[in-house]
């Protein structure tokens, strides 16, 4: 069984020009230092149509190294064994982004529960909320910052699929995200 959260039309056929990049669990052990290469890869790659104009080019690296470093890091956090796959693209108005891998059936379950509550929250209120709850140490956990964090401040749209359990019962999970970028021509 498939279960989405976010809008539908985050997960439908993207650009045709996609870079696909893969990172391998093997011998190089996935770590933090993987995502920061990883994002910074992505971003200088998407940045570099807006080279003609160094503040455009400048908000672009961050903005998409910012997302994406995020994507990845919470991909090497929560995922089971096993590697993960970023996909790119960019069209006039929008860059797109998918992240795709697998996680145990219990993290699976408890970022759905998370999920429900931000994608039917607004995402300004909720971030506050749980800046707060860090603050004091009460409440609930900071779970979910980042992502709240792209959502209110960087107009981040978020979609996620979480598949069919593998024969090892890990659920595949495909994480969709899509940030404004200014127009090229501008």
């Amino acid at each position: 069984m498939t279960t989405l959260y976010g809008p539908a039309d985050l997960t439908r056929g993207a650009n045709e020009s996609v870079t696909r990049l893969r990172l391998y669990d093997g011998q190089l052990n996935l770590s933090w230092k993987h995502c920061a290469i990883a994002s910074d890869f992505v971003a200088e790659l998407i940045a570099m149509r807006y080279r003609g104009s160094r503040n455009a080019y400048k908000e672009v690296r961050h903005n998409i190294g910012y997302l994406t470093n995020e994507l990845v890091e919470n991909a090497v956090k929560f995922r089971a064994a096993g590697g993960i796959v970023v996909e790119a693209s960019i069209d006039d108005s929008n860059f797109r982004a998918k992240v795709s891998n697998f996680v145990d059936g219990e993290t699976a379950a408890r970022f759905q529960n998370l999920l429900s509550e931000i994608t039917t929250s607004d995402p300004g209120d909720l971030l506050i909320e749980r800046i707060e709850a860090n603050a004091i140490g009460t409440g609930k956990s900071g779970s979910g910052l980042g992502l709240l964090t792209l959502m209110s401040d960087y107009g981040v749209r978020f979609a996620w699929v979480f598949g069919p359990n593998s024969d090892s019962g890990d659920v595949a999970l495909e994480t969709y995200a899509s940030i404004p970028v200014p127009d090229i021509s501008n």
